[in-house]
């Protein structure tokens, strides 16, 4: 293990302290997967409360592992990056344009944060903070081949040096995001991170979006939609009525903590305003 700017020990306590040789094995490597995205939730409160959203390793240190809470995509993909220096591991930081929900053929921003992670059995991709359908292991840097994960098979498609994210929904197969291995670094994410946390164009800056993923099920909240997702196939789902209800929500399926939960009220209220 080398010297971090993570606290290795607490972020360990905050993931459940997962019973895994600290080393950097393909296993190890997994096994913190499953624990961090089952443990820290992937959360948009700052960008909706208009806090500023700190991307360096102390800023992520200090709110997902010592304050208890979660983020979004550079937050969880920067603590988990030191995490994994600091076992050993070598990491590189990617860069992605998001086109989930886009028309085909749409061009959009690099906008998110994703690792390639090199193991004993070649490099493996690892994104913790993509939402409702943030990878749950790793993917194989191979294309055109279903691979399966702990929820929905994935798979990997190339076309001249750019990489697509896939994830197979019931019978089709719906893109993600769009990548190269192209290494970038701590400065490239600032200003990325800088539009997504405060411009008014923002999805983050003008929407309640959470997310999570356990064993076997997935939990995501957009406003006031909330859902349940089985690994039987079962999809439950119900719109909250009211200020009580999603703070409940925020705590049993998110694990907010309820100090966050009762600052954050007053701006979550007006979800519930005519």
């Amino acid at each position: 293990m080398t010297t971090s700017p993570i606290d290795l020990d607490a972020y360990l306590q905050r993931i459940g302290r997962p019973a895994v040789p600290l080393q950097a094995s393909l296993g190890t490597l997994e096994t913190l997967i499953a624990h961090h995205v089952n443990a820290i939730p992937f959360e948009n409160l700052s960008p909706l409360l208009g806090e500023g959203v700190d991307i360096s390793p102390a800023g992520v240190q200090a709110k997902l592992v010592g304050a208890g809470r979660g983020g979004y995509c550079f937050e969880h993909s920067r603590l988990f990056a030191e995490v994994l220096r600091a076992l050993g591991f070598t990491v590189h930081e990617l860069a992605a344009r998001v086109v989930w929900n886009q028309p085909p053929g749409t061009i959009t921003p690099r906008q998110h944060m994703l690792l390639e992670v090199e193991t004993e059995d070649g490099p493996r991709l690892a994104d913790v903070g993509f939402g409702g359908l943030t990878l749950t292991s790793t993917l194989r840097l191979v294309a055109d081949v279903e691979q399966a994960t702990p929820h929905e098979p994935f798979r990997l498609l190339h076309d001249n040096g750019d990489w697509q994210m896939e994830a197979r929904l019931g019978e089709a197969w719906k893109p993600l995001y769009r990548f190269d291995r192209v290494r970038q670094h701590a400065c490239d994410y600032v200003a990325p991170n800088y539009f997504l946390s405060t411009h008014p164009e923002s999805v983050f800056t003008g929407n309640l979006m959470l997310a999570r993923a356990g064993l076997g099920q997935r939990w995501t909240l957009f406003n006031r939609d909330y859902a349940e997702y089985h690994a039987d196939g079962r999809i439950q789902r119900r719109t909250l009525v009211s200020a009580s209800e999603l703070a409940d929500v925020l705590q049993a399926s998110f694990l907010l903590p309820p100090a966050i939960c009762s600052a954050a009220q007053p701006r979550l209220a007006r979800l519930f305003e005519a």
